[in-house]
């Protein structure tokens, strides 16, 4: 079997609004999806507050280890964002006026209504470059393999797309699934056998009600079609050979 280019991700999530439920994170189910689509695997996704320390300790930890980070929130004008002055401790540097993000903010707002608090949001660590913002104009940046947005879930998908040609992915994982009404304590040992056979394959055992009945909606994901079809036909037998039958059979296109 040939080898898979496989290419990794991390998503930090910043925002103490996050982690006491006030505000509904929407940035990670689009993340993944879309990155996913482009062969890019999101191994790990850490809600952090407002803490420089921690927002630190974060960045370096998932800047080390995955090929890309992605952060969302914190880049505002408030005290409490915080993010652009962590990420350029984290790269030991520091911030800096930078000129086209000044220029843009200039002329978005009237002379007026130019404020200390909204040109903060022009200060971004040496070296970045900025990630264009469609939207609000206030620009994320990019900083070697961390990429810095806001928080805003309109705001953050405008902000991935205007950069997202620039990543380079994997190979594409394929997913199927098969549905059928038998529990997943019925399944589990047999399937555990399963993913034995097929160690590189992500086998996932989701369990529903419906209408009173437990079923279980089983997930094979692999870049390789060969491998999920087969770990799709053995869990198609499990299924059959336990007394149940599939009601749903999806195999990649």
């Amino acid at each position: 079997m040939s080898e898979h280019k496989v290419v990794t991700a991390a998503l930090i999530i910043i925002g103490n609004e996050i982690l006491s439920g006030r505000t509904k994170d929407a940035n990670l189910q689009f993340l993944g999806e879309h990155l996913n689509d482009m062969g890019i695997r999101m191994r790990e996704c850490r809600v952090v507050p407002d803490i420089e320390d921690m927002i630190i300790d974060t960045v370096n930890h998932c800047r080390a280890i995955y090929d890309y980070v992605f952060t969302t929130g914190g880049i505002g004008p408030t005290h409490d964002d915080i993010t652009a002055d962590a990420v350029a401790k984290a790269f030991d540097t520091s911030l800096e006026r930078h000129p086209d993000a000044e220029a843009m903010l200039l002329a978005k707002y009237k002379p007026e209504d130019v404020t200390p608090a909204r040109m903060k949001m022009a200060d971004i660590p040496v070296g970045a470059s900025l990630l264009k913002n469609p939207i609000s104009t206030a620009p994320g940046f990019r900083l070697e393999n961390v990429f810095v947005m806001a928080g805003v879930p309109l705001i953050m998908q405008s902000m991935f797309k205007e950069f997202a040609h620039e990543l380079v992915g994997g190979d594409k994982v394929l997913s199927a699934s098969v549905t059928s009404y038998v529990p997943e304590g019925t399944i589990g040992m047999r399937l555990g056998q399963i993913q034995h056979d097929f160690p590189d394959a992500d086998i996932g055992s989701y369990p529903f009600w419906n209408d009173g009945r437990p079923g279980t909606n089983l997930i094979v994901r692999h870049p390789d079609r060969d491998v999920v079809n087969a770990a799709c036909d053995e869990i198609v037998q499990m299924i059959k050979e336990l007394g149940g039958t599939p009601v749903d059979n999806k195999r990649p296109e």
